[in-house]
């Protein structure tokens, strides 16, 4: 029964974003708010915590670089959390990265000492599970190839939830070469139908021809669970994101792919019908212009900035930088006051 409500709830955005490429997807208007009264052409750091947090009924967090570098948690992050809650406030967890799955994150949530419900993480190894559900890939009776990590595998695997679908790929083509001698070649498997690309620190070149065949010559879907450039591996600096996989891809392909992470509309969809939000009640909170600011903006939320990720105020506030957050904070420990 809840698998049945929760793939009934996600059908209208995956239906959106079936059949277009990512420069097809149509950014939605803009949801008339209390923050349409604020300035978005000019950056305004946040002075008055106690009157943006009574604005606020959900907070949607970013984790890398917002609730933890690497496997570092940020300063006063339990704190902030643990506030509110006091208050009240409905707290979720939206991360690009799709190395865990929702049952991988909630240990990771664990180990650093937060108290964290199953149902307030996405990630988007699980909106590309939910794609490829509503979609109806399963009824093409092909296979899914994942240049990725676990977190796809246990989104995708049929014993442990969503849908259940054939895949190959990931791990298991880490340590395999194609034969590049005069007359060889990589004859990938006939059935695969879409090829799945999230981070993968095991990306290799048998990999990407596997993905380029597929994709060229067997009409594959070209499916990126996010196009973030740098991500954190640790805290110490950034390391290179999924972007550098999917480019790797469209560099060989010239196709651009269906994105199922931020800041494409899937994930919010399913979370306002699935809870009854209300977007103009709804604070986005990220470190990256690009993916979580933009995924506010674009979707009717308000959104807040945070400096303790991959973006300095210096780039917040260059004339070049045009997506502009409501507010931002040095860190999410701002909102303690």
């Amino acid at each position: 029964m809840a698998k049945a409500a929760t793939m009934f709830l996600l059908a209208g955005a995956a239906r959106a974003l079936r059949g277009h490429r990512l420069h097809h997807l149509a950014r939605p208007s803009r949801t008339v708010m209390s923050a349409a009264t604020l300035d978005r052409t000019t950056p305004t750091k946040l002075q008055d915590a106690e009157s943006f947090l009574k604005d606020i009924d959900v907070f949607i967090f970013d984790c890398d670089g917002v609730i933890w570098k690497g496997d570092s948690l940020i300063d006063k992050v339990p704190s902030v959390l643990e506030l509110l809650r006091k208050l009240g406030k409905k707290i979720f967890f939206v991360t690009n990265n799709s190395t865990k799955s929702r049952k991988g994150y909630k240990g990771k949530f664990e180990k650093l000492g937060l108290d964290v419900e199953p149902e307030e993480i996405f990630s988007s190894s699980f909106a590309a599970a939910a794609y490829l559900e509503q979609t109806e890939f399963k009824k093409t009776g092909k296979k899914v190839y994942i240049i990725g990590e676990v977190g796809i595998e246990e989104e995708l695997d049929p014993a442990l939830d969503l849908i259940g679908v054939p895949y190959i790929g990931a791990g298991k083509d880490s340590d395999k070469e194609p034969n590049m001698k005069p007359g060889g070649k990589l004859e990938p498997d006939e059935d695969i139908g879409a090829v799945v690309c999230g981070f993968d620190r095991e990306i290799n070149y048998f990999k990407i021809q596997t993905a380029q065949l597929a994709i060229n010559e067997m009409g594959a879907e070209f499916i990126a669970t996010n196009l973030d450039a740098v991500t954190h591996l640790t805290d110490a600096q950034e390391w290179a994101g999924n972007g550098a996989m999917v480019g790797a891809i469209k560099g060989c392909t010239g196709q651009e792919p269906t994105l199922v992470g931020k800041p494409s509309p899937l994930m919010i969809d399913y979370m306002e019908k699935k809870f009854g939000l209300d977007r103009s009640r709804i604070c986005m909170v990220g470190d990256r212009l690009d993916t979580d600011i933009l995924f506010g903006n674009d979707n009717g939320l308000k959104s807040c900035l945070t400096l303790s990720g991959v973006t300095t105020e210096e780039k917040l506030l260059s004339p070049e930088n045009k997506v502009i957050p409501d507010f931002y904070v040095d860190s999410i420990a701002d909102y303690l006051g």
